[in-house]
């Protein structure tokens, strides 16, 4: 079946998902989609499809099952594992695919990209190959898969991405998210499968793991412990507090025109080294330091990583134009969000703490 022309958005009638299929919907994006799909939607089951890796975090998704019953769900499984994702869609009548599911920190893949190829690449393929064997020729279904702007490499000091933008990425994860990019793309204009795709830029906020910079800063400051800041601190991101993204995928799953891409920002360009300092300065407001310089003072530079883009910038107005979105949060009301859910939420930090990981930079060869 041949891809045909793009559909107005005004004009597309939308889609209403009835069970949701959520690949990675145990780690960070994905549980604050889950919450937000199951408090939003009365009528929609979530099934979550998770294989539980460093990132997937039971505790992400503790008390759905208890709230919500029936509508929720949860299955322990590999997006690799071909019969298991045909099952999953196939004995949960799923008409509603959204992926998540990716290995997704550019440190690691520095050090091992074998596994972000497997993930990233092979995953998207078998979740492809099983929604189109599960599904068949159906039009009243959903593959939506979130990417990230990494893919379109970096940008100078001006100019912003938009959908349109040339693929260019820098690291191994970049380049296996535009590899599962093209190959969405691809099912819909060969074999006619409905999908639409977003590309983000950084998201912050709550459950986020912490080898991230915003929660890492903040559980390392809190320990007392240095604030690594790579090179200068000048490498600079657009930020998008997490709850706005999982309100924009929601969006365009429903209302947006099967091939639709759309790019999700926060329209908050920061440098590195600036969000280490607000963050130092909500901590010290909500929780005071007693430090001499404040938890400021903790902040320590560090070897830069290979290939670190300068800066990335999402242009989001496609989205706000067509289909109404708005990011709700500043980053500064979006950090003060997040420093208080970190220090509401001690015992999912220390959790964390407690198992493998321990605050160090992770995935780059010693």
């Amino acid at each position: 079946m041949s891809h045909a022309a793009p559909i107005d958005p005004r004009s597309y009638p939308g889609h209403t998902p009835r069970v949701a299929l959520v690949t990675g919907g145990a780690g960070f994006i994905g549980s604050n989609l889950v919450h937000h799909l199951l408090a939003t939607h009365p009528e929609l089951t979530v099934v979550v499809y998770d294989a539980f890796t460093y990132a997937g975090n039971p505790a992400n998704l503790a008390g759905l099952d208890a709230k919500y019953g029936k509508r929720f769900a949860l299955v322990k499984a590999d997006i690799c594992d071909r019969a298991a994702v045909d099952q999953a869609l196939g004995d949960f009548k799923a008409d509603t695919l959204i992926h998540l599911a990716a290995e997704s920190h550019v440190d690691r893949s520095i050090d091992g990209p074998d596994v972000f190829v497997r993930t990233n690449v092979m995953g998207t393929f078998t979740l492809l190959a099983g929604a189109r064997k599960v599904w068949g020729d159906r039009q009243d279904v959903r593959f939506h898969h979130v990417s990230t702007d990494e893919v379109y490499g970096s940008l100078g000091d001006t100019g912003l991405f938009t959908e349109t933008t040339s693929y260019d990425p820098s690291s191994p994860y970049s380049a296996s998210k535009a590899a599962s990019d093209h190959l969405v793309r691809a099912w819909q204009r060969t074999y006619g499968l409905p999908v639409s795709l977003s590309n983000c830029s950084n998201n912050y906020g709550p459950y986020h793991f912490p080898e991230k910079l915003v929660p890492l800063m903040i559980m390392n400051a809190l320990d007392g412990k240095p604030l690594p800041v790579y090179g200068k601190g000048l490498n600079v991101r657009d930020w998008l507090y997490v709850v706005d993204h999982a309100r924009a995928i929601d969006l365009i799953v429903r209302k947006g025109p099967p091939g639709c891409t759309y790019n999700v920002g926060g329209f908050n360009e920061w440098t590195n080294i600036a969000i280490v300092k607000l963050v130092c300065e909500v901590l010290e407001e909500q929780r005071p330091s007693g430090r001499a310089g404040g938890y400021q003072s903790l902040i320590t530079y560090v070897k830069d990583r290979p290939g670190h883009d300068l800066r990335y910038a999402i242009d989001a107005t496609k989205l706000e134009r067509e289909l109404g979105w708005k990011p709700a949060e500043t980053f500064e009301t979006g950090i003060r969000k997040t420093v208080r859910w970190y220090l509401d939420n001690q015992p999912w930090v220390r959790a964390i703490q407690q198992g493998n990981y321990r605050g160090e930079r992770l995935g780059l060869a010693k």
